[in-house]
C-alpha cells in the first residue's frame, strides 16, 4: 500500500473520518478577560462578533499577529481553531490547535482536533511520523484530567465523545508504524465497546473493518473466527456498493478456517445483533490444510483449480500432494493476476535525439544498482535525464561522448528495463506483502508496461497481463508473522500490454519426476 496499506477498502474507510464540531461547546465566554488597551479591545470585539467562520478565523489570525502577547491569546486561538474547523480548513485548524496546546497543554478540544486531523493524514499517507504524532497525542488525550471549572457530568460527556477517536488513532499507529496487530486489536476493541448499537453501525463501522483485518493478519495474534464475525458485521451494515468489496474477504477467511461456506448466511444474521459474538460462540474449524488438500485432489481435476488454489496446494499440501500438483503445472504457461510488489529495473533504454538527425540514437545502459521504476525521470528534459544517467548508469564511450555535446542534444528519454516481477497473488501474500510468484521475463519489459508497485495485473479484458511458464517452486515455512507459503518461480515471462493479442499458450508435456 502507497497510501494507508492496511485498509483495503479505502472508500469505506473514509466513512466516519468526519470530525464532530458540535461535541465541544464554542468558547464564546468573554468573562475573565481584562484587555486594558482600547485599540486591542476594539480589535478583539471586531474579531469576536464575526459570524462567518472563514472571516472569523482570518480576523483571529490578524489579531494574534498584531497582539502576540495578548491576555486573550488562548481564547482567540481556541475560537480560531473552531472557526477553521467549521470552515473546513483542516490545515488552519491543526495549526491553531498546535499553538493552543503550547499555551494550554491539556486542552481536550485541541488534542481532539489534532488527533482527528493527524489520524486522517496518517490514513492517507502512511507517514510513520504523522501516525506516531497522532498516537502520542491520543495517549495524552486519554490521560487528561478534568479542569476544576468544568462540571463532572459535562466532562464525562466530553471524554465519552473524544475517547473513541483516541483509541482509533493509537490503533492506526500500532498498525501502520509498529506493525503490532495485537496492540491494535486491543485498542480497536476498547473503542468499539464505547459505542452503542446504532453508533457501531455508522461511526464505528470503519474500525470494525480494520479490526477484522487486524485479526486476519498472519501471525500469533491471528483469530480467523473473530475476523469472520467482524467481516460479517461490516457486510451487514455497509452501504450496498461496498458489499461486493467486503464479501470476497469474508468468504476467503471463512472458507480458510471452516473449510467450506456452509453456515455463512447464518453467521451474517448472527452478526447483525452485536459487534462482538457472545461468550461461548465458536466456528467449527475445517480439517487440517493437508487433509483438505488431499481430499480436494481426490475429487477435483487439478487443472481446473484457480491459480490461488493451485498455490495453496503447493504451499500447504503434504509433499506427495504438492509434488503431484507440480507435475501438472511444470512447463505450463499461466496468467498471473495479483499485486506488483517489486519491479526494479537493472538496465535502462536511453534515446538521444540530436540536431539534424530525425531519428534518435538508442542505447541499453546497465545500472549500477537496481532502481524502482518510480525513480526514472519523466518526460524528455535533457538535463534531468543526463543527471540520472550519470548518477545511476554505466554508459559506454559513444553515449558518454554524445552526452557531452549538450548544444547538439534536442531531447533525451530514459526508460527502465525490468527483468523480473515479484507478485503477491493470494490474500495472505497481499496482507503480508510477501511475493508468492516471481516471474522472470523472457525479455526485459519497459517500466511503462508494468503497473506501479502496489497496483495490480488483472484478468480484465483490455488490461495489461502478466504471463509466464511454471519453472520451480519451494515451500516456505511459517514464521511468527507469516503463514506457511509457496514461492513459485515462472520463466519466459511476458508483459502483454492492454488491448494486445494474447500469445498462444505453449503446452509442454509434464516433466517426469521420480515417484515418492
Amino acid at each position: 500500500m502507497k497510501k494507508y496499506v492496511f485498509a483495503s477498502v479505502m472508500a469505506l474507510a473514509s466513512i466516519g473520518l468526519a470530525l464532530t464540531p458540535t461535541m465541544f461547546a464554542q468558547a464564546q465566554d468573554q468573562k475573565g478577560l481584562s484587555i486594558q488597551d482600547p485599540a486591542e479591545y476594539n480589535d478583539y470585539q471586531m474579531f469576536f462578533t464575526q459570524t462567518n467562520p472563514k472571516t472569523k478565523a482570518e480576523a483571529g489570525e490578524a489579531f494574534l499577529k498584531k497582539y502576540p502577547q495578548s491576555v486573550a491569546k488562548q481564547t482567540v486561538l481556541q475560537q480560531v481553531m473552531e472557526a477553521d474547523q467549521a470552515a473546513g480548513d483542516q490545515d488552519g485548524a491543526l495549526s491553531a490547535a498546535t499553538r493552543l496546546l503550547q499555551v494550554d497543554p491539556n486542552n481536550l478540544e485541541a488534542i481532539y482536533f489534532s488527533v482527528a486531523i493527524k489520524k486522517a493524514q496518517c490514513g492517507k499517507t502512511s507517514d510513520a511520523q504523522t501516525c506516531d504524532d497522532a498516537g502520542t497525542l491520543a495517549q495524552k488525550g486519554l490521560q487528561v484530567t478534568k479542569p476544576a471549572a468544568t462540571a463532572q457530568d459535562e466532562w464525562d460527556k466530553l471524554i465519552a465523545g473524544a475517547s473513541p477517536i483516541f483509541h482509533s488513532a493509537i490503533a492506526l499507529d500500532d498498525v501502520v508504524s509498529k506493525k503490532d496487530y495485537k496492540a491494535a486489536q486491543d485498542q480497536y476493541t476498547d473503542e468499539l465497546k464505547m459505542y452503542n448499537d446504532e453508533q457501531s453501525k455508522s461511526m464505528g463501522l470503519t474500525d470494525t473493518l480494520l479490526l477484522a483485518q487486524a485479526y486476519s493478519q498472519p501471525g500469533s495474534a491471528q483469530n480467523l473466527p473473530l475476523a469472520c464475525w467482524l467481516y460479517a458485521r461490516v457486510w451487514d451494515f455497509a452501504p450496498q456498493q461496498y458489499k461486493t468489496q467486503i464479501e470476497p474477504k469474508l468468504e476467503y477467511y471463512y472458507k480458510k478456517f471452516h473449510g467450506k461456506l456452509d453456515g455463512l448466511d447464518q453467521l451474517k444474521q448472527q452478526a447483525q445483533g452485536s459487534v462482538f459474538p457472545a461468550s461461548g460462540w465458536s466456528l467449527a474449524p475445517a480439517p487440517s490444510p493437508q487433509d483438505q488438500i488431499h481430499t480436494l485432489l481426490q475429487s477435483t481435476d487439478p487443472k481446473s483449480l484457480a491459480l490461488a488454489d493451485k498455490e495453496t496446494v503447493l504451499a500447504m499440501g503434504a509433499k506427495a500432494d504438492a509434488d503431484s500438483m507440480w507435475t501438472v503445472l511444470q512447463g505450463q504457461q499461466t496468467q498471473v493476476p495479483g499485486t506488483v510488489l517489486d519491479a526494479s529495473a537493472t538496465s535502462m533504454k536511453v534515446a538521444v535525439t540530436v540536431v539534424g538527425h530525425p531519428r534518435a540514437d538508442e542505447f541499453t545502459v546497465p545500472l549500477k544498482s537496481p532502481q524502482p521504476c518510480s525513480a526514472f525521470p519523466q518526460g524528455e528534459e535533457a538535463a534531468a535525464a543526463k543527471e540520472f544517467i550519470n548518477a545511476n548508469g554505466t554508459p559506454d564511450g559513444k553515449l558518454t561522448s554524445l552526452l557531452s555535446e549538450s548544444s547538439r542534444i534536442r531531447r533525451i528519454s530514459v526508460d527502465g528495463l525490468v527483468p523480473s516481477v515479484k507478485m503477491a497473488v493470494t490474500q495472505d501474500a497481499k496482507a503480508a506483502k510477501v511475493a508468492d510468484f516471481i516471474v522472470n521475463l523472457k525479455e526485459p519489459a519497459s517500466c511503462k508496461q508494468i503497473p506501479a508497485v502496489g497496483s495490480d495485473f488483472t484478468t480484465n479484458p483490455g488490461a495489461a497481463e502478466l504471463v509466464g511458464t511454471y519453472s520451480s517452486y519451494r515451500q516456505v515455512p511459517a514464521t511468527s508473522t507469516t503463514s506457511q507459503a509457496a514461492e513459485i518461480v515462472l520463466s519466459d515471462g511476458q508483459v502483454i500490454p492492454g488491448e494486445a493479442k494474447k500469445p498462444t499458450p505453449v503446452h509442454h508435456a509434464p516433466a517426469h519426476r521420480p515417484a515418492h
